[in-house]
């Protein structure tokens, strides 16, 4: 897999961190960032720039997409000097991005009508998890597709789900993404509660770790929190987009729901409030300023650094069906 030649568009917070696993693992690397300056340590290590989508997808065996947003991806993909462009038959584009799964098939379809191959591969597990090569990816294509890029996608992530079709696995993003945010409220109002009720609010802490009402998110943005930095690399503007996605595709699919209605009102009014770019985790300050409290703990770390050793990824079963 070190002998192909990969390009990776769009190194934000998360797209960074899976290019800086394979620029760490000497893949040879051709980046692009509308922001130069992100640019510029992979440079200095290795890495070369395309002058535009079309120029890298031209110069790469896989193309790599990490961007905020379905309109981003779009633009990139479809622009007059954008990959589509320079697609051909034997290239590999995989959309890494959080984004419509009807978005990822359009383009997917595009794609493989230049003879190409596209794969929707997302990721979950938080920024400090992409930073180690430790995150879970989902992959969503043919079978021969995610074989083919199994090896490149364990280079970036630890745990691998070959989801099924082209699109299913930006579906599981989304509900993934939908249920971290629904236990982010949640914990928010759970900390406040034990705040005003006088608890010791590390031992508040544990005792969810430790009991039913446990989750990653607790684990992970509750100690953010409760160190005061609310840092999870993560902003409200994203939770929107997030959640809308989810709340669009079940009103495509008529299932009526209840909590991401109110979910999206949530944080709707955070971005009012706050700002569009105010860190997600900091939604508690809604209820902090409703009840002139700050919710803090002592001891808790400002950022995730995630402690499991970075071991070669491989490929995660789906549980096992009855016989």
């Amino acid at each position: 897999m070190q002998n192909l030649k990969v390009g990776f568009i769009g190194l934000g917070n998360v797209g960074g961190k899976l290019a800086g696993s394979l620029i760490r693992h000497r893949v040879p690397l051709v980046v692009r960032d509308l922001n130069e300056g992100l640019e510029a340590p992979f440079i200095a290590n290795g890495a070369s720039r395309a002058a535009s989508p079309k120029a890298m997808t031209e110069s790469v065996d896989v193309i790599i997409t990490c961007l905020p947003s379905p309109a981003a991806s779009s633009d990139v993909m479809e622009r007059a000097d954008g990959i589509l462009a320079g697609c051909a038959p034997g290239k590999v584009w995989l959309e890494m991005s959080t984004t419509d799964s009807a978005e990822v098939r359009r383009l997917g379809a595009l794609i493989a009508a230049r003879g190409a191959i596209a794969l929707d591969c997302p990721v979950s597990g938080g920024c400090h998890r992409a930073a180690t090569g430790n995150i879970s990816i989902f992959a969503g294509g043919t079978r021969a597709a995610f074989e083919r890029v199994l090896p490149l996608l364990a280079i970036m992530g630890r745990r691998i789900l070959h989801t099924g079709e082209l699109g299913s696995a930006s579906v599981l993003k989304v509900v993934t993404n939908y249920l971290c945010t629904v236990h982010l409220a949640a914990l928010a109002e759970a900390l406040t509660v034990c705040k005003v009720a006088g608890m010791d609010m590390n031992t508040a802490y544990e005792a969810i770790r430790i009991s039913s009402g446990n989750s990653f998110v607790h684990e992970t943005e509750s100690q953010v929190i409760l160190n005061g930095s609310r840092d999870i690399s993560f902003t409200m503007d994203l939770v929107i987009k997030d959640v809308g996605l989810f709340d669009a595709l079940a009103a495509e699919l008529q299932v009526p729901l209840e909590i991401s209605p109110l979910v999206l009102k949530i944080f709707k009014d955070g971005v009012e409030r706050y700002g569009p770019r105010e860190l997600s985790p900091n939604i508690i300050k809604r209820l902090e300023e409703a009840c002139r409290v700050r919710v803090l703990g002592q001891g808790f770390p400002a950022q995730m650094v995630d402690d499991e050793p970075e071991a070669p990824g491989s490929e995660v079963k789906p549980h096992a069906r009855a016989t």
